[in-house]
């Protein structure tokens, strides 16, 4: 299904289907207008020599400085190039092909006054699958004047630009907005796999399922937790541990018992973040503004992009918790005297070699890494020293963004040892009965990898199963 931009309307799952998919994209007709009537008050403004920044004055403390009519497209080019600043390595082409889509959608809205046909290249190198080449590190959260000049560049490097284009191609936070679409998308999808891993710790624990009563949410309306309850219950519908004493423990360890409470935290920060991002995935995001009704042009700060900032910020914090719990459930389902079962998980009892035991020295390698990337970034400051001490600001957006897509990597990780822990431990257990989802999921994960017997070799490489949650298969 194709994607129709209209300035409006854009879903994290649109960008995810154009970024990853290769989506096709279309401008709507009445953006195209839009854009047209915009586009003509730019010019009127200009014709009457109006003083509008970035469009008939240099920027930041060149605002001061008038350009001459004659002289606006040079200054638009090298407005460009002189914020080609960016550094580090090549941003992935989905970052890309992310960045592409919100920004054609900031243009579509009008309020940039650009011609359509700006708005018309970036839809077609999207469509045609170009790969501009955008650099990673550069940009403070004001604006990504660094990754999107890089854009501009490459895509407008023989096309002239006319007043005011220049300033609306680099002045946006496009790339930081496409960065937190792909890592809230992939944090949504990790969230619903731990979900699942929770669900076989419980049952290989033989862990006391009282704590999944629906009273539970009844007293504490939380919608998270609502949701996680309902989920973990149909994940463990049909297991033995829902008949009267099953249950080894009358109350588990907190990691157990506070699974749907910890998650439920999780899923609601997600769902704060994802409203907050879908804001801004259809805002403007830039200075100035257009404003048709009043037939001029405004300085604004809507490049300050504090509320999905400071989302991801609450994102990360709220995520922590939920890996840190995982990762102690793993070291738990490891010892022989918290499980009663062999330890380190061996196929039997008083073998001397380790078995599984060391996978949970790296599961807290990768916890420890997830704890540090938690830590917020969007109340840095910056020194004010650029632009005659005006531009002191900043929102390092592009960074939270990044610090939460390495969080999610990392806990991919760490939920593909948690997969092979489990069932690892369930097999030994050898219940009488499965919950019908973590029946499903142990299937799967025994595709992948094997139990391992006596003498077998510990499973060198857990990929296979980090390429499933990747993919989804343990979502549904």
């Amino acid at each position: 299904m194709t994607v129709v931009l209209r300035g409006s309307g854009l879903t994290v799952e649109d960008v995810v289907r154009v970024a990853r998919a290769g989506e096709q994209v279309e401008l709507a007709p009445e953006a195209m207008e839009r854009m047209r009537e915009t586009r003509a008050l730019v010019e009127r403004v200009v014709a009457r020599g109006d003083e509008v920044y970035g469009t008939t004055t240099g920027v930041g403390s060149r605002k001061k400085i008038r350009v001459p009519l004659e002289e606006i497209p040079t200054f638009n080019r090298r407005l460009i190039e002189n914020h080609r600043i960016s550094v580090g390595p090549d941003a992935p082409p989905e970052v890309v092909r992310a960045t592409m889509l919100r920004h054609a959608n900031m243009l579509a809205k009008g309020t940039s006054g650009v011609r359509p046909e700006i708005a018309e290249r970036i839809v077609r190198a999207l469509n045609d699958g170009e790969r501009p080449r955008v650099r990673m590190l550069g940009s403070v959260g004001q604006g990504d004047l660094a990754p999107m000049a890089d854009l501009a560049g490459q895509l407008f490097g023989d096309v002239e630009l006319l007043a005011k284009e220049g300033i609306a191609l680099v002045n946006s936070n496009a790339f930081s907005t496409a960065l937190a679409s792909l890592a809230v998308a992939d944090t949504k999808r990790l969230v619903d796999t731990l979900d699942v891993t929770g669900a076989m710790d419980l049952e290989a624990f033989a862990a006391n399922l009282t704590m999944l009563h629906p009273a539970i949410g009844d007293v504490r309306p939380y919608p998270g937790l609502c949701f996680a309850l309902e989920r973990l219950r149909r994940l463990l519908e049909g297991s033995y541990l829902w008949e009267k004493d099953s249950a080894r423990n009358l109350q588990d360890p907190l990691t157990f018992r506070c699974l749907p409470q910890i998650h439920g935290a999780t899923r609601d920060a997600l769902d704060f973040s994802t409203r907050q991002l879908e804001i801004e995935l259809n805002a403007s995001q830039e200075n100035p503004l257009v404003i048709p009704d009043e037939d001029r042009i405004v300085s604004v700060a809507n490049f300050d992009i504090l509320p999905l900032a400071a989302a991801l910020d609450f994102l990360r914090t709220a995520l922590a918790p939920a890996l840190t719990s995982a990762c102690e459930r793993m070291l738990k389902l490891l010892q022989g005297p918290l499980t009663g079962l062999p330890d380190g998980l061996a196929p039997r009892q008083g073998l001397a070699e380790n078995s599984l035991g060391e996978l949970g020295v790296t599961a807290q390698a990768l916890t420890a890494e997830a704890r540090l990337l938690a830590h917020p970034v969007s109340f840095e400051v910056v020194t004010s020293t650029h632009a005659e001490g005006i531009e002191d600001r900043i929102t390092m957006a592009p960074l939270s963004a990044r610090r939460l897509a390495e969080m999610v990597e990392l806990g991919e990780h760490l939920a593909a040892i948690g997969f092979t822990i489990a069932a690892q431990a369930l097999e030994l257990r050898d219940p009488p009965a499965m919950g019908t989802g973590t029946k499903r999921a142990l299937g799967l994960v025994r595709e992948r990898v094997p139990f391992m017997g006596e003498g077998d070799p510990l499973p060198s490489d857990l990929e296979p199963v980090r390429d499933l949650i990747v993919a989804g298969g343990f979502v549904a």
